[in-house]
Parts: structure tokens; sequence; C-alpha cells
């Protein structure tokens, strides 16, 4: 057999030094490709924020900008608007008062809140926190979308709220069928409010966040978010991002999707909250009483609704989490089942009902890869 020459045996051996460099991306090098693909597309958000927690440490991933005048990046201490992740900090307010024994999870509105109406009194908390009590949403309904049009930086009692489709039954019976509904939490921090003798906000205070050492997390009345923070961007009719951060009063979405936390508080509570630092084994058995029902937006692969929980099943694995968006800002939390696990991915634009959603999607599954491998 002839003798290798010597530039065959070279290329060879550059060939296989050449192999590393040639191997697979780590899930969190996936992650951050995606974060950046998705600032860099047109109309995409300024910024973006990944937090990820394993047990061998917290990545954080960003791209883009938190703050378009000063070019600051996103951050994880920061201040943001979690638009419906707040319904698990709701939950977590609720099942909590059931640890506690001052709510059961088969309370109903009449119990608690009577002066609501008769047509209510049946729905359970259960049926409340996992979107089967067939309540109309006052977020759609042309009321208060007219209140809100007339002056979006006006506060709301949560009574008014619940006001804009008082005069209407439930849609279907209660716990028959699925629907999401931002009554639904709205009239579970009444109750929490009710039973505490306090407001929402000191309740979720008290009963979550000074337990868990969340400082940044609470339900504002004004439109300010204190510094630091993520600021939030709507495209104008030029295209440029235009700072809705102030737009909205958080009153306007009460217990249902007032929140301000931080993406590094957003993942310590998700990891408390799935993994049974809130209640006992009895409360997280009945919260894990799955039925088919997507999150709004709708979360990573395929999702399943809890009570003030989703279960999102994914190529990864499976994790237990929430969605939002609201004007500003579109966010995904989740946590693995041990609680050591977590996952928060944050943008500083609304792109539900936009084509970038199911890219958000595919980054939001890239997430929960990094955070389970």
């Amino acid at each position: 057999m002839p003798k290798p020459s010597v530039t065959a045996a070279a290329v060879a051996t550059l060939a296989a030094l050449t192999v590393p460099a040639l191997a697979a991306a780590t899930p969190a090098q996936d992650l951050q490709r995606g974060l950046d693909r998705l600032v860099a597309r047109d109309a995409g958000p300024p910024g973006a924020i990944a937090v990820v927690r394993t047990p061998a440490g917290t990545r954080v991933l960003t791209a883009g900008v938190g703050n378009t005048r000063t070019g600051a990046r996103p951050r994880q201490g920061d201040r943001m608007r979690v638009a419906s992740v707040a319904k698990a900090f709701s939950g977590g307010v609720a099942l909590r008062l059931v640890q506690q024994g001052r709510l059961r999870l088969d309370s109903t509105i009449g119990e608690v809140l009577p002066d609501l109406p008769a047509s209510w009194h049946r729905i359970t908390l259960t049926q409340l926190l996992q979107h089967t009590s067939g309540l109309p949403d006052f977020s759609q309904s042309e009321g208060f979308r007219a209140f809100v049009g007339a002056d979006p930086g006006r506060s709301a009692p949560p009574e008014r709220l619940l006001g804009f489709v008082a005069d209407q039954d439930p849609q279907f019976t209660p716990g028959s069928r699925y629907r999401y509904s931002n009554t639904d939490n709205a009239v579970v921090g009444l109750m929490a409010a009710e039973v505490t003798g306090t407001d929402y906000d000191r309740a979720l205070r008290t009963l979550v966040a000074r337990p868990l050492g969340l400082t940044r997390t609470s339900l504002p009345s004004t439109t300010a978010l204190p510094p630091p923070a993520i600021r939030g961007y709507a495209r104008g009719d030029d295209g440029a991002p235009e700072d809705v951060t102030t737009l909205l009063n958080p009153t306007l979405a009460y217990a249902s999707g007032g929140v301000v936390s931080t993406p590094a508080e957003m993942g310590a509570f998700f990891r408390a909250y799935v993994g049974g630092r809130l209640f006992g084994p009895a409360i997280r058995r009945a919260q894990a009483a799955w039925r088919p029902g997507s999150s709004e937006p709708t979360g990573p692969g395929r999702n399943d609704a809890g009570l003030g929980l989703f279960r999102y099943t994914t190529r990864c694995g499976v994790v237990y989490g929430h969605t939002g968006n609201t004007p500003g800002y579109t966010q995904f939390a989740a946590a693995s089942r041990d609680g050591r696990r977590s996952v928060t991915v944050s943008v500083n634009q609304q792109l539900q009902r936009t084509p970038l959603m199911p890219e958000l999607r595919r980054v939001y599954e890239l997430g929960v890869c990094a955070a389970l491998r």
C-alpha cells in the first residue's frame, strides 16, 4: 500500500483538530442566538432578557436595550410590568390562604363576596383559578374599552372593573369548560382582600413577596415605574419605538395583570410556587389537576391549565409557569416541578397577535431547554 503523502496527512490532522469547533451549540448558545434574532427582526422588540437558573448557577442572557434613550441593556434586577404572570402571583396568594385555612378550594363567591351578582355566587375558588368559572372577561367589554380609551392613566377600583360585566351571567355552567378571563383573577384578588381585611397589594406583600424576599414585587396604584426599570415600547406609525411604560394605570388590570416585578424575582417566585415552598402537598396535588387550556399568550409546547398555573410540555421536558402581555411587555416565566430550575424570558414590546409571536414562542422553548438540560 502506498504511504500517505505529507499533504494528505496534514489535511487529516487539520480535520481532526477542527471537529470540536463544529460541535453542536449548547442550549444557552441557542437561546442567545434566538434572542439576538428576535431583536434584529423588523419591528422586533428593542430588547430582551432571559434568566436561566439551574443547580449549577444563574445565567443572564440579553439582546438589545432596556432603554432606547440611554442604551442601557436590560438587567435581571430591573423592574418591569409582568402582565398576566400576575395571575400566578394571585394564585400564590389564594393558595397560601387555603393553606392557612382562611379560604377553601371550594369557597364560593357568594360565601366570601355576597355583594357580587347572585348568578356568580356558586362559582368556586378552584374554578376561578383554573378559568372554568364562565365569568365574562371585563377587559373585553365595550364599556371597559371606552373607559380606558378616554383616559388610560386613571385608576379604577376592582369593583368598577367587575361592574363592566356585572349584568352578565356566567357564559357556561361553571366547571364545565375552560375559558381564559381576566375577571377570574380580579375576583380572586377581592376574595383575598376580604378574608385578610386589607387590600390585595398588602396581601401580596405579606403572603408571598416578603416570605420569599421579593423586595421589588408589588401591585402599584399609579403609572410610575421607579428605576431601575426595563422600559416598555410600542411601534409608532413611523415604525420607531415609542415609550409606553407609563401608558396604562396598573389598577386597570388589578390582580389579573397589574403586578410589577423583575426577571430575577419572577424566577425566584416560580421556583418557590412550583416547588412547594408556599403550600403543602395536598394543595400542590389539587393545583395539578390539569385540563387542556392555553395561557395568554400561548406558552411553549402543549399548554394545560391548573390552578393559577400552566403546564408546558416541550421537546426538552415539562415546566410549569405563566405568560403575559400588556402594552410594552411580553413575558414568560416557569420552573421545574422540584423548583430547582427556572427560566424567565422578557421582551419590552407587546408581541401578542403579531407575526413575531411564533418566533417568541420558539425562544421560550429554547429557554426551557437551557433550564432543563
